[in-house]
C-alpha cells in the first residue's frame, strides 16, 4: 500500500513539475513573440541623422536670375517681381541674409539668346557664385508676344498651329540652355519657372494648353536628369485666375498678385 501511495505520489508530483516548467516555457516563447527584443548586435531601430538643407548648411543664401521679361518683372509695378519677392520670403523664413546678386533676365529674350549669354565669362562667373539660380524662358520662343497666334475676322481666335511649329527648335535649344547652366555651377540650386497660358481666354477649345504642357513636361525631363533642378509649375494658377493674375497693361506677363504666387510656389519648393 505504502509503495503504491508512494509512487502515485512521485507521479503526481512530477506532473506537477512538468506542467510549471511547460508553463513558465509556454510564457517566455509566448513574450519572445509578442514583444521581441533585438539582440545586441542587432538595431532594428537604425537612426539616420539628418541631412541639412542648402537653406541649413548656408550662412547666407546668393541669388543669380536670368531669362526673359518674367524674370526682369515686367508686369509688376512694384518692381519686385518674383525674384524680389522671393528674396525677402526666404529671407524671413530662413533667418538668414539673402542678395540676389545678379538679375541677367532681359525682356523680349528667347531660348537662343539666353544661350548665346551663357557662352560668356561673365556670365559664367556670375552663375559660379549662385547658390540659388532662377530662371524663365521660352515663353516668347512659343507665343512671340501674340505674333502669328491668331485667327479669324478679327484675329481674335486662337491659332494652335501658330505656337505649336515652335515647340521643337525651341526645346533643342532649351536642352542646351539647361546643361549650359549645370557646366557653369553644378552645386547651385536651379529652378525653372514652367510656363502658362496667356491667352486662355481667346482659346475656348483649350488647344494651347497641351501646347503649353507639352513644353512644361519636355523641360521637366531635361531637368529631372540634375539632382539639383526643378520645375517651379504656375499653369494651374493662371488656369483659374487669368485675368485676377494676369496684367492689364498687355495681358501676357504677371501683375504684381500673379508674380506673388510664383514665388510662394519657389520658396515652398526651397524649404
Amino acid at each position: 500500500m505504502r509503495s503504491s501511495r508512494f509512487m502515485w505520489g512521485a507521479i503526481g508530483l512530477t506532473a506537477s513539475i512538468s506542467t510549471i516548467v511547460f508553463a513558465v516555457g509556454f510564457a517566455y516563447a509566448a513574450n519572445q513573440i509578442w514583444f521581441p527584443k533585438a539582440s545586441g548586435d542587432l538595431n532594428l531601430v537604425a537612426t539616420t541623422p539628418k541631412k541639412e538643407t542648402m537653406i541649413e548648411s548656408k550662412s547666407k543664401l546668393q541669388i543669380v536670375a536670368l531669362g526673359d521679361s518674367l524674370t526682369a518683372g515686367t508686369g509688376d509695378n512694384t518692381g519686385k517681381g518674383y525674384v524680389g519677392r522671393v528674396r525677402e520670403k526666404l529671407e524671413k523664413e530662413s533667418g538668414k541674409p539673402v542678395f540676389v546678386l545678379n538679375n541677367l533676365a532681359i525682356p523680349g529674350y528667347k531660348s537662343d539668346q539666353l544661350l548665346s549669354d551663357l557662352a560668356l565669362k561673365k556670365t559664367q562667373d556670375a552663375l559660379a557664385q549662385a547658390d540659388i539660380i532662377l530662371l524663365t524662358i521660352g515663353g516668347n520662343d512659343i507665343f512671340a508676344g501674340g505674333d502669328g497666334l491668331f485667327k479669324g475676322e478679327n484675329q481674335t481666335e486662337f491659332n494652335p498651329e501658330g505656337a505649336l511649329k515652335r515647340v521643337e527648335p525651341a526645346l533643342a535649344k532649351m536642352d542646351k540652355v539647361i546643361q549650359a547652366i549645370n557646366k557653369a555651377n553644378p552645386n547651385a540650386t536651379v529652378l525653372y519657372v514652367g510656363l502658362y497660358h496667356p491667352f486662355l481666354d481667346l482659346d475656348p477649345k483649350k488647344e494651347g494648353s497641351l501646347i503649353v504642357q507639352r513644353w512644361n513636361n519636355s523641360v521637366f525631363e531635361m531637368m529631372n536628369r540634375y539632382p539639383r533642378m526643378a520645375i517651379v509649375p504656375t499653369y494651374d494658377l493662371f488656369e483659374q485666375n487669368l485675368i485676377k493674375y494676369l496684367s492689364s497693361a498687355d495681358h501676357f506677363h504677371p501683375n504684381g498678385d500673379g508674380y506673388e504666387r510664383i514665388a510662394d510656389r519657389i520658396v515652398q519648393i526651397l524649404k
